[in-house]
């Protein structure tokens, strides 16, 4: 529960939030004679502001203060406080926070590069996140110009049972979410629109999709899984590419609900059903496909999930498990960036050799290249390492061992 004092009367609301905040202990009512400055402060020693202004004008805070925030990390030369730093109490950053590397050895400049973007990025959306708004028990926004915001709170919540508070950044990303679910993502393979759910990755770097469409599909293959499907691309990608009967799995049941609206929308259900399992489900395919987290560090998000393994622990279950999971003669499509490889966050030895211990060997591999902004943005410090980026799906085979 969040409490707090407005109009000499105690209050008290439900705390939410996605990414696992714990609720603040300290709340202060504020509405649009508010600047910016104080805000800013206020919120990095800890301090939740509630805002009960105009709707539009609450954005606009959000903006000016995240423009502090940024001189702050640009005075800091884009790093985090100093770790020696000695911080008012409650500033940032606070105990367990921090982003850690899954399974660096000896940091090299890069992968100190890439820790410190971590940190910064966490820094800035923590203090973002403690400018909050309150939902009412209709999910209505009691606020001046506020939008509509009932069906798009819903997407994400669910029925609500009470009044609860949540950050205006969240906020901002359910109904961002609703917009993208609405109007959905063109996917040129499917030459369709595949629909993301609200906390369900979205495919919006379509290299790896490509690859799976120009990937011969071994011949006699008429079963497969597709683990950790999201909004189940590459599922409806594999029906319509003629394979019979697809599985495809998802520890994240908002992904279930959405792979099954897209194989419906999509009219491939009768091939393709999206299942709730922590990777593979019983039995065997002749194909499976997979395109798990890129990145061996901690995700400090659900929806960063889909980009950071810790440890590397779900590409290790992954590959430890596909042998036994393939019928004889079956094949596996590991679909993984190189970039880790550049940050030196894993090597390719590591790869291979995980790849091997776990029995499996490669048949082939195609690559690509990513086509993204950031591949090509040279302001952004990790530039070296993502311009080198490639994408690839690796075609792997049980060896008689793993067999």
């Amino acid at each position: 529960m969040l409490h707090w004092a407005e109009d000499d009367r105690e209050c008290s609301a439900l705390w939410h939030s996605e990414s696992g905040v714990p609720a603040p202990s300290r709340v202060v009512v504020i509405g649009d004679e508010a600047d910016a400055n104080t805000a800013h402060r206020l919120a990095r020693k800890g301090t939740a502001l509630l805002w009960r202004g105009d709707f539009h004008n609450g954005r606009q805070l959000l903006s000016a203060m995240a423009r502090r925030i940024d001189r702050d990390l640009a005075r800091r030369g884009g790093r985090p406080a100093p770790r020696g730093a000695r911080p008012e109490r409650g500033e940032l950053p606070e105990r367990g926070t921090r982003p850690e590397f899954g399974e660096s050895r000896v940091p090299s400049e890069t992968s100190r590069a890439f820790l410190a973007q971590r940190e910064a990025r966490a820094e800035r959306a923590q203090v973002l996140g403690r400018l909050i708004v309150e939902l009412e028990a209709d999910l209505t926004l009691r606020l001046r110009r506020a939008p509509d915001i009932r069906d798009a709170c819903l997407d994400a919540y669910g029925e609500p049972t009470s009044a609860m508070c949540v950050s205006l950044t969240e906020l901002q990303g359910v109904l961002s979410a609703r917009g993208w679910y609405e109007k959905g993502v063109p996917i040129p393979a499917l030459d369709a629109r595949i629909h993301p759910r609200y906390g369900v990755f979205s495919p919006v770097r379509g290299e790896y999709i490509d690859l799976v469409a120009r990937a011969p599909i071994p011949a006699g293959t008429r079963t497969a899984f597709d683990l950790g499907t999201g909004t189940g691309v590459l599922a409806a990608l594999l029906a319509r590419r003629g394979v019979e009967s697809i599985i495809a799995t998802d520890i994240n049941p908002r992904a279930v609900d959405c792979a099954n609206e897209n194989f419906a929308r999509l009219g491939c259900s009768d091939r393709a059903h999206a299942v709730e399992a922590d990777l593979f489900p019983d039995g065997q395919a002749d194909l499976i496909v997979c395109n798990p987290p890129w990145l061996p560090a901690r995700p400090t998000s659900a929806l960063e999930l889909g980009i950071y393994d810790d440890g590397s622990a779900v590409l290790h279950r992954l590959l430890d498990g596909m042998s036994a999971h393939l019928t004889p003669g079956g094949e596996a499509w590991l679909i993984i960036s190189d970039l880790a490889e550049h940050l030196g966050l894993r090597t390719r030895a590591d790869l291979l050799d995980r790849m091997a211990a776990a029995g499996l060997r490669v048949l082939d591999r195609l690559d690509t290249t990513p086509t993204h902004g950031r591949a090509t943005d040279t302001a952004d410090p990790l530039h070296a390492a993502r311009s080198r980026e490639v994408t690839s799906l690796w075609r792997l085979g049980a060896t008689p061992a793993g067999r």
